[in-house]
Order: C-alpha cells, then structure tokens, then sequence
C-alpha cells in the first residue's frame, strides 16, 4: 500500500520553502533578487487563474493579459488623479469626507486628493467581474479556436484603447503610483526597506489562493469541472450546468489576474501598455502549458520560474528563444508537466534504496496455520 502525504504537508513545506528563500539570499548577499522574485509571484497568480480555466474547464484564454492591466490601470488611475481639480462639483464636498479618498503629495510635492488604494482595489474588482460577465457570456458558446481568438480580440482591444487614452498614459503608462497600507502593519511598495515584508505579502496571497483553489478542484464544483473538461456533452446530459460553470470560471481567474495586476502596480508604482499586449496573454498560457495544465503545483513553480529567469534576464536578448526552445522541450518530453515524471523519479530512487525486506512485507507476517487451507464448501 503506498503511503499517502497528509493533505496540508505540500503547503506546510511551501510555506517552509517561502520563508527560508529571503535567509538564503542574505547570507549570498543577493537580497537584491528579491524584487524580480516578488513580481514572479505576481505573475504567477495570473497563469494559476488560467489553469483553473484551460486545465478544469477546458477552455483557452488568451485575455488574461487584458484583465491583469484592467486590474492595475483602475487602480493607477484612482490613486494619483487628482479629484480635488473639481471644485465646482456638488458631491467634492462628501468625498473629502468620505474614507474613500486620501490627501496627498504627488511626485512634486504638490498636495493632491485621490481615491484611496483600499477604494481603488474594490472598484477595481468591480470592473473586471462586469467585463469578464460581459466578455465571458458570449465568449464562453464558442469552442476551439473560435474562443481563443476572441479573447485574443478582446485583449487587443483594451491594448488599443489604453494606448490612445490621455489619462491611462497612453504609451508611456502611469508612474507615481502610491504605496498601499494594507493594514496589521503591512504595506505594499517596492521601497528597498520594505523589499522583504513585500516578498512575504506576494507569497503568503499566492499560498492563500493555491489553498482555495486546491480546495475548489477536489469538491464537487472541481468534479463538475473536470466531467466538462473531458466530454461536455455528456456532462450537459447529466444535468451539469455547463455554461454556468464555464462562466464562473473563467470570471475568478479573471478577477485573479486583475488581483494580481492591482499589487503589482503598487509594488512597481507604475504600470504601462505593454502588461495588456497580446505577447503577455500568449506568454501566460505558455506557461500554463509548461507547467502541466491541471497540475496547480506544476504551473506555480514553472511560473515562478520562468518568470524569474526572464526578469533578471539571464538570457539577455536571447531570452523569448530560450523560453521557446524551454516550452517546446516540457511540453514534448513530460506533457502533463515536470512534476509529475519528477514525482514517479523519486519514488523509484525510493523503492530502489529500500531494504529487500521492506519489500516483501508478506514474507514477515506470521502464519497462523490458515494459509494453504481449503475455503469451506470449496472442493
């Protein structure tokens, strides 16, 4: 009988992996690192989201890049405009105050009003469940490629619009973001004394989200997923709502991204055109793909990883051949990800360094003296 791991033993060990990784890079001297690590766990919550929906539901996004910027650029937009411009505005006086607006000093020491970041966040949160029920109602009745390619419209189009908007930046984006007190002490920003306790905020909501997503997959929404993911016709028969569930789906892993997207721009202060392209949406389900698409573990770590290499760029100019040349060789040699061949790796250095007893664990059991007997009524 193989032994099983206790269900909350990958996430202890997770965690354990989390906090050591700063310690490890003091004592290299490469705290440095810490800032390219933390927006590869921002990235990475964008490509679990998508797992969720290519690896469960079935389905291929090639938006997410959109919903990430919609996240960031809400927030970017809300927290340095200036609200107090217009003093002519009837409701100016209940937004001063309203706890939803912060006074301020801007890049130039002027003092500004602008919408706090707790207020940004929600309304940001907001707009992408309206455009992912929008996008996601029609979207989701195609199939295939048809669905691909209209997300991949839909992601293009809100690349455009942000590049011909004066007040998203147009192409030079949004900078002056401000920092976010999240509360218990905490704060997100990419200021180099808090370039740890921000490490640990990116890692403790991307540990957080893969809980709840481990949890979603293995109850009964994950098991009506999954019946979608292989036969949606004959899921439909058993009376599974296949477009609702499609559509919930695919609306989490987009309110994921805008998460994700809203903490980066607060970490980074800025944000621009280039998190919404069509290269980064292309890129996030390249990733899910190397990871394993229905391997949680697997698409956080490859995520993680690769993302890592890209931004510290270790392969300098050669770094999109690399990452190609890298997806082209997982997905050949261990489609359902590297963790599960790694997995049956090390249970195989395990049975080979176990002692020959261990082995026949049948040979040590007692005879009682009712082996070899007959069955009774047997002939």
């Amino acid at each position: 009988m193989k032994p099983r791991l206790k269900p909350g033993l990958p996430f202890v060990l997770l965690a354990a992996a989390l906090a050591i990784v700063p310690w490890i890079l003091r004592r290299a001297e490469m705290e440095y690192c810490l800032t390219q690590l933390t927006m590869s766990l921002y990235y990475a919550i964008v490509v679990l989201g998508l797992c969720l929906v290519m690896g469960y539901a079935g389905q291929v996004s090639l938006g997410h890049g959109a919903f990430f910027a919609i996240g960031g650029y809400t927030s970017a937009v809300l927290t340095t405009c200036d609200v107090s411009k217009w003093q002519t505005a009837a409701w100016l006086g209940w937004i001063k105050q309203s706890p939803f607006c912060i006074a301020r000093e801007d890049l130039f020491g002027n003092p500004i009003l602008t919408v706090s970041p707790w207020a940004a966040f929600f309304a940001a949160m907001a707009l992408t469940f309206v455009v992912a029920n929008l996008i996601g109602y029609p979207a989701l009745r195609l199939r295939g490629h048809y669905l691909a390619m209209a997300t991949l419209g839909f992601g293009m189009i809100v690349h455009k619009v942000i590049l011909g908007t004066a007040f998203t930046g147009a192409a030079d984006g949004i900078n002056g973001v401000p920092e976010w007190n999240l509360g218990l002490g905490l704060t997100v920003s990419g200021k180099r004394p808090l370039r740890i306790e921000n490490y640990f905020i990116a890692g403790g909501l991307l540990l957080l989200l893969l809980v709840l997503l481990h949890n979603l997959v293995r109850s009964r929404v994950g098991r009506a997923l999954q019946a979608i993911h292989d036969r949606e016709t004959a899921a439909n028969a058993m009376g599974i709502n296949t477009a609702l569930y499609k559509l919930k789906t695919f609306v989490l892993s987009a309110l994921m991204a805008a998460m994700a997207g809203v903490f980066f721009t607060h970490y980074t202060a800025g944000i621009g055109p280039s998190e919404a392209g069509a290269f980064k949406s292309v890129r996030y389900v390249a990733l899910a793909a190397a990871g394993g698409m229905s391997s949680l573990w697997g698409v956080t770590g490859m995520s993680t990883l690769l993302n890592y290499m890209s931004l510290r760029g270790l392969f300098g100019s050669y770094d999109n051949a690399v990452f190609g040349l890298l997806l082209i060789g997982i997905v050949s040699l261990a489609p359902e990800g590297p963790l599960k061949p790694l997995a049956r790796l090390v249970r195989r250095l395990a049975g080979a360094c176990r002692p020959p007893n261990a082995a026949q664990p049948d040979a040590a059991r007692p005879n009682n003296g009712l082996e070899g007997r007959p069955r009774h009524g047997a002939a």
